[in-house]
């Protein structure tokens, strides 16, 4: 393995999981507490640069405050000789991305069960005061039993740090999924987490990514300056409800998308009769809901969700989905009433007539 397979006396290396850019993934038994639990080590190459050792104690810290049954919980971080490491939850399954290269398409129940997942989790993050910045499907693991939850927290940012105005040389994210004003260079906010689940989404729908190109500046153009196919064109399977909120959350301007994860997560839950079995425990707040973490990403206890559909209280969120993707009934009965009082205002005219002229001759 390269590495000790004793961690800190404590954690005993197993088999490896994946190997990413910064960090190499095992699966390790923790001999104190008996169970089963990933370590994600850093690479020996950079634990001596300060800069990268900063960005993994970065990652530790904001996915520890997080407490969500759609984000992988991070029990532990500790350095063991060179080697510095973080203890998370082990996710007895594979990531999205994976999944998405085995199915190509996937049906309709399937991509918005594990869409409105992703909802939950990220939405979460939003309320703690974090976007997320490098939401794909590489960093969403899908267990057996069709649980999602998000992972790697490493280029997070804190809301309250964030300057509307900022510019920045570096692009930050994953080019096939970052929003056209990450790829500006400008701010990212909420509603970037929501353009990249947006890319999500229409990847699960269609088989293929909505903008494809060889060179990163090349995608980075697209993102800011071209449309995706249409949906239907590609999968006509797909309904024109659906269709429509998937390009709504792809749309260049910020202010175009759904604000946050979690109103994104709404409407997609009441888009169409979800089946538990495939949208998990969701846990998605009321709309003006009071209830969120604190300053520090501590959790403070929320009226959980379990029931799939919208809520009584959820006026915005019902209002938004009836004006845009739903078709509305003709109201028979009520055009008939109007047309029969507009019908008897018309032959009153003709009486009041005759009682004027009978008076007034």
């Amino acid at each position: 393995m390269g590495q000790t397979t004793l961690l800190k006396n404590r954690y005993k290396l197993l088999t490896p999981l994946g190997t990413g850019g910064m960090a190499v993934v095992y699966k390790a038994h923790d001999q104190m507490l008996e169970r089963i639990v990933a370590i994600k080590i850093l690479r020996e190459d950079y634990a001596a640069d300060n800069d990268f050792v900063e960005q993994f104690k970065h990652e530790a810290k904001a996915a520890a405050n997080l407490s969500h049954p759609n984000i992988v919980t991070v029990y532990d971080f500790g350095l063991d000789e060179d080697q510095i490491f973080i203890i998370i939850e082990y996710i007895d399954g594979t990531d999205l991305k994976s999944l998405i290269r085995e199915k190509g398409v996937f049906s309709v129940e399937d991509a918005v069960g594990l869409m409105v997942q992703a909802c939950a989790g990220v939405g979460y993050a939003h309320r703690a005061g974090l976007v997320h910045c490098d939401i794909k499907p590489h960093n969403m693991l899908v267990s057996h039993d069709f649980r999602l939850k998000v992972t790697d927290f490493g280029i997070a940012r804190a809301l309250a740090t964030i300057h509307p105005d900022e510019k920045s040389d570096v692009v930050w994210g994953s080019p096939h999924y970052f929003s056209p004003e990450q790829a500006a260079g400008s701010a990212p906010s909420p509603a970037s987490d929501v353009y990249s689940l947006g890319v999500i989404l229409y990847e699960m729908l269609t088989g293929q990514l909505p903008f494809e190109a060889a060179e990163a500046t090349e995608l980075a153009r697209m993102h800011r300056s071209e449309n995706p196919i249409p949906p239907r064109q590609l999968n006509p399977s797909i309904p024109e409800a659906l269709e429509k909120i998937t390009l709504k959350v792809l749309s260049k301007e910020p202010s175009a998308r759904y604000r946050t994860a979690d109103q994104l997560g709404r409407v997609l839950l009441s888009f169409g009769q979800m089946n538990k079995e495939k949208t998990g425990p969701i846990h998605l707040p009321k709309a003006g809901s009071n209830h969120q973490p604190n300053s520090n990403g501590q959790s403070i206890p929320q009226e959980p969700h379990d029931n799939i559909g919208i809520t009584e209280d959820d006026h915005q969120d019902q209002k938004i989905l009836d004006d845009e993707y739903q078709e509305k009934p003709i109201d028979w009965v009520t055009w008939l009433m109007g047309l029969l009082a507009f019908t008897a205002i018309l032959g009153l005219i003709p009486f009041w007539l005759y009682i004027y002229y009978s008076i007034n001759p």
